[in-house]
């Protein structure tokens, strides 16, 4: 059985689940790397994926004898078959968070569920820390937004509209990866003041600012990094304010660890911008996986302890309205003593 499978067996013991109901599909790829619709069932002596049959033949291409899993074509899954699979069942985990109170009910009567027990995020924590096949990927999307972030200055020029150079940056993916971890963002001019801009026709002019957040996926693992540059000189305030955003960048990297409490962190950043007339509106960082945004959330909502291997942003940015914003953000690794940035693209204020 693969080693992501025995996990959750091992955990579904210690809380006295004898089954479990996985229906998203970031924790199916995650537990079995199947990316084909379908609901994976584990039960007391079998682990079970009932998909469509188009899919039969993808998710058979995906599975080892290794993995241990059984397929089902869900119009070969009788009514007996649905109330037998957890028939010596006390408890049966589902998950919450995701599926809708009528698919709740569903499953109780579908599978004839004595006791249905919320399974409070078992398996987002445990992919908070990443295995070294997850890294590796993670590391993969990373390098290539750098690659992609260096082609990207030398081929932006006065004239090209933000949506031309996000459909380059779009382009530049698809040719190299599984494509885009999320929408590009391409902000220029006022424009930047927007934390999640959408490129538009705007046309970069002389003595412009720029904003790109962009990131892109391997083997369906994300990267992101964001970076602000200029097109000639900028101004005192803009270099002012592009000073203070990397400097707190540069001051959270060096407290991300093993340990470290994620809203301690962020208030120190927080402090350091107001007391230069400034706020932090948006989350200091996030994690990063299977999903652009997961757990844990670097906020002064959220008091997470970093750990080891743990995949994360950090991406401080001071945004004024109507005249211009700055974010700077790197995808690191937690180390036990400190952390290692997976984006390498340079910080320091660039002028094309």
């Amino acid at each position: 059985m693969n080693s992501k499978l025995q996990w959750l067996r091992n955990k579904m013991s210690g809380l006295n689940l004898q089954g479990i109901i996985i229906s998203n599909p970031i924790n199916i790829k995650y537990l079995t790397n199947i990316d084909a619709e379908g609901t994976l069932i584990i039960t007391p002596k079998e682990n079970i994926y009932i998909t469509d049959g188009r899919y039969i033949e993808h998710v058979h291409s995906i599975l080892t004898l290794f993995d241990e899993i059984i397929v089902y074509d869900v119009n070969d899954v009788s009514r007996d078959d649905y109330e037998n699979f957890f028939m010596f069942c006390e408890n049966v985990g589902f998950e919450e968070h995701y599926i809708f109170y009528a698919t709740y009910k569903e499953y109780i009567r579908k599978y004839k569920i004595n006791n249905f027990v919320e399974t409070e995020y078992i398996i987002e924590k445990q992919r908070m820390i990443k295995d070294e096949e997850e890294l590796r990927n993670i590391i993969k999307a990373c390098n290539i937004t750098d690659e992609c972030y260096k082609y990207i200055l030398s081929y932006i020029k006065p004239g090209m509209t933000e949506k031309q150079i996000a459909k380059e940056i779009e382009d530049y993916y698809c040719e190299r990866t599984d494509g885009l971890s999320f929408d590009t963002i391409v902000a220029s001019g006022e424009n930047t003041s927007k934390p999640h801009a959408v490129p538009t026709d705007r046309k970069i002019q002389e003595k412009d600012i720029i904003t790109i957040d962009m990131g892109c996926k391997v083997n369906g693992y994300c990267s992101d990094m964001t970076r602000t540059f200029f097109v000639g000189e900028p101004t005192e305030e803009m270099k002012k304010v592009y000073d203070l955003v990397l400097n707190n960048q540069k001051f959270a990297l060096e407290q991300y660890k093993d340990g470290a409490s994620t809203r301690q962190i962020t208030k120190m950043i927080e402090n350091d911008f107001k007391l230069n007339g400034y706020d932090l509106i948006h989350s200091l960082g996030h994690g990063v996986g299977l999903e652009i945004h997961e757990p844990p959330y670097i906020s002064y909502r959220n008091d997470t302890s970093l750990r080891e291997n743990m995949v994360v942003t950090d991406e401080p940015g001071i945004y004024i309205p109507g005249k211009f914003g700055i974010r700077i953000e790197d995808t690191v690794q937690i180390t036990k003593f400190g952390c290692v940035s997976l984006t390498n693209s340079d910080k320091n204020c660039i002028i094309i």
